[in-house]
């Protein structure tokens, strides 16, 4: 079996961490994986580039990107075809394919003569051009009139219907299988152009040997931070993404009572958490985007609670990682999220963009040791029974085989 693993990038951004993850995950089975990706980070002979143009491709961006459609000038994804990995796959697996990098309406040619597997990490796969709706359904009758024209991916022009109907008229001549990691994404996919695929809710999968619950005062010590304060971890891969929500972290770490601000030690993950070290009367200690998975694993076994602020998300990475780690999580309620913060078992959840209740959830893990340690080792024994990453590449190489083998099944001899 060779599994062609085709992403935006091979280690930057959560789909990345998660492709990554499954192809190690699959090569350790003695499976055959290779990547392609737009934007290459690691040193690897089964890692590469995909084909890509130049100048062409930029002319004709200048025009596709004032209508307002993404990726359509991407004339060298018909190039893929050609490529080695992709020749001797037997099997292709889609991530995210929306970072300049890839033209969908080569999905369908890519999938005459394989099958493929279309790995969910956001909504963008059947919406008009956002990788979130947030309010908006309109992805489910066509789109059209597209009230967050400026959600990433942004366009300057409202051709939302046009990039939908092309959408699926891609996906009517197109051999692809469905994977949604999350039950909430899974349900969205249901009700979209999508649905004429098979569908299968597979969870990402998590590295329960390395993520795992570390001595709290080692990991303190080894990250430099005291070890007698009460310590709040954030992570993302941008803080300057609204979608994370750090104006609501901001919001909700200065509602707590001044007298606990003072005992607070702030660690973040990720870029751009200095607006939040000068706003807030908080100490705080910055990693920076951390690569390393036994880091962030000290990370976080250092917290006491993890924060996600998220406005919409659908499984995330790090809220596995946390609960790994045995770390008790506060976050909102959307997207897939209540399916890994689950109140009073791992953690507590506040409605949407509700920056006090956040505050309230902060503040009661906080003050009551014995629910967090309750919560930290029930996140220990559901990250073991739902989302090991050896769970994860059982379910991924029954559905490979599956479509391999039907694939054989109806190929003319």
């Amino acid at each position: 079996m060779n599994v062609l693993h085709i992403n935006g990038s091979d280690l930057v951004g959560g789909a990345a961490i998660a492709a990554n993850r499954l192809h190690n995950g699959l090569l350790a089975k003695g499976l055959d994986s290779h990547l392609l990706v737009g934007s290459i980070s690691s040193e690897s002979d089964r890692v590469a580039t995909v084909p890509q143009g130049h100048f062409l491709e930029d002319q004709l961006a200048r025009i596709t990107w004032r209508l307002g459609l993404n990726y359509i000038n991407i004339l060298s994804t018909f190039k893929i075809s050609k490529h080695p990995f992709y020749e001797q796959a037997d099997v292709l697996n889609f991530h995210n394919l929306h970072d300049n990098y890839f033209n969908y309406l080569a999905i369908s040619s890519l999938t005459a003569r394989k099958p493929a597997v279309f790995t969910l990490h956001d909504m963008w796969s059947f919406t008009g051009h956002c990788s979130y709706s947030y309010d908006c359904e309109r992805w489910k009758t066509g789109c059209g009139r597209c009230p967050h024209l400026d959600v990433y991916p942004a366009v300057p022009r409202d051709n939302t219907r046009i990039e939908w109907k092309l959408k699926k008229l891609i996906y009517d001549r197109a051999n692809l299988s469905i994977v949604t990691p999350s039950n909430w994404l899974t349900e969205q996919a249901r009700q979209s152009i999508l649905a004429r695929f098979p569908i299968h809710n597979i969870p990402n999968g998590i590295d329960t040997d390395v993520y795992k619950p570390l001595n709290s005062e080692q990991s303190r010590l080894g990250l430099g931070i005291p070890v007698d304060k009460k310590v709040l971890l954030f992570g993302a891969q941008s803080l300057h993404d609204t979608r994370k929500g750090g104006d609501l972290l901001l919001k909700a770490l200065q509602s707590l009572p001044g007298t606990l601000r003072s005992e607070i030690l702030l660690l973040v993950m990720g870029e751009g958490g200095e607006k939040i070290a000068k706003s807030v009367d908080i100490q705080t200690r910055q990693l920076g985007y951390i690569t390393s998975d036994s880091a962030k694993a000290m990370a976080y076994s250092a917290a006491d609670v993890f924060i996600f602020p998220t406005r919409a998300d659908n499984l995330p990475l790090v809220l596995q990682e946390s609960m790994a780690c045995g770390t008790p999580m506060v976050s909102f309620r959307v997207g897939g999220v209540p399916e890994l913060v689950r109140p009073y078992e791992t953690g507590l959840l506040a409605e949407p963009g509700d920056a006090n209740a956040l505050s309230d959830s902060i503040l009661h893990l906080l003050e009551d040791s014995h629910l967090r340690n309750r919560l930290s080792r029930r996140c220990r024994e559901i990250a073991l029974e739902e989302y090991s990453l050896e769970l994860q590449i059982v379910r991924y190489i029954e559905l490979y085989n599956q479509l391999t083998q039907q694939m054989k099944r109806f190929s003319p001899q």
